[in-house]
């Protein structure tokens, strides 16, 4: 039996010098692509035009081994008994420091479920030292579930010559064991932009807030992870409320600043972005 004769080339060209052309293209367009998503586009969309000095700052905190922690989402001008006034006013509680007592207290509460509205909130760490100071909202029977938030005086004098706090403002859904460590802890919910906006809404509705504005955090982020694994995604922009000096009622809702035309764009698709995110 004679054997099939192979397929006439008469360009004399291989399949491979063909398919070159689309290869070319295919390694242009991730070129292209790599060079807008790691290089123009967090470039483009950083802006600290209201708080020069945050240029320079790390915007997401870290665990006592070291491990990326939460993103830092919310920010406070204000001297510390600003903070301290307008947290209260909001419906907000000082978490008691970690104690022996304390920690037994909170274990306790989560097992038979009773309340602790100022359980105590786990050490995380910026520009080298822990939280100065944390505050939480009841959201269930038990510290189970919970809103919190943790300060750090990150400049002693900002832009305004107040100073300026910088926040990581969670919800704690449940309980359970870190993914790195095998510890204790509580799991966040992935929707961190969530926490801050309520507890900016929370402040404005106690009428301590003269007005807010916006400055680059982390940035745009869909698929990160906090210090103990939990999955968060954020539009990556940290909102600041400048406090009423004295904690002086202001009537009305506050002013808030626009932030740029680039930034206000990239807002609005990740609003329809986080959407396709809780849909997966």
């Amino acid at each position: 039996m004679t054997p099939p004769s192979p397929t006439p080339n008469p360009t004399g060209r291989r399949p491979l010098n063909r398919a070159r052309p689309l290869f070319v293209a295919l390694a242009a367009l991730l070129a292209v692509y790599l060079a807008v998503a790691y290089a123009a586009a967090p470039v483009f969309w950083r802006h600290y035009e209201r708080q020069p000095a945050l240029a320079v700052k790390a915007m997401t905190t870290t665990t006592a081994l070291g491990l990326p922690g939460d993103a830092l989402n919310v920010g406070l001008e204000g001297d510390r008994d600003a903070v301290l006034c307008a947290l209260r006013a909001a419906g907000w509680r000082p978490a008691d420091p970690i104690t022996w007592r304390s920690s037994v207290h909170i274990a306790s509460s989560v097992l038979l479920r009773r309340a602790y509205p100022t359980a105590p909130v786990s050490d995380l760490f910026y520009d080298g030292r822990r939280q100065d100071l944390a505050f939480e909202k009841a959201a269930g029977l038990s510290p189970r579930e919970r809103h919190h938030v943790r300060f750090w005086l990150a400049l002693d004098e900002g832009a305004s010559g107040r100073p300026l706090w910088l926040g990581s403002a969670t919800f704690d859904r449940s309980v359970g064991v870190s993914r790195y460590t095998g510890a204790v802890t509580h799991h966040i919910a992935a929707d961190i932009d969530a926490e801050r906006d309520r507890l900016t809404a929370d402040l404005a509705a106690a009428g301590v807030v003269e007005g807010t504005y916006e400055v680059s955090g982390v940035g745009p982020t869909l698929f990160a992870r906090n210090g103990g694994g939990d999955p968060y995604f954020t539009d990556g922009e940290i909102v600041v409320s400048r406090l009423s000096p004295g904690c002086r009622t202001i009537p009305g809702a506050p002013p808030a600043l626009a932030p740029p035309p680039a930034v206000a764009a990239k807002n609005a698709v990740f609003v329809w972005l986080e959407a396709a995110w809780r849909r997966l």
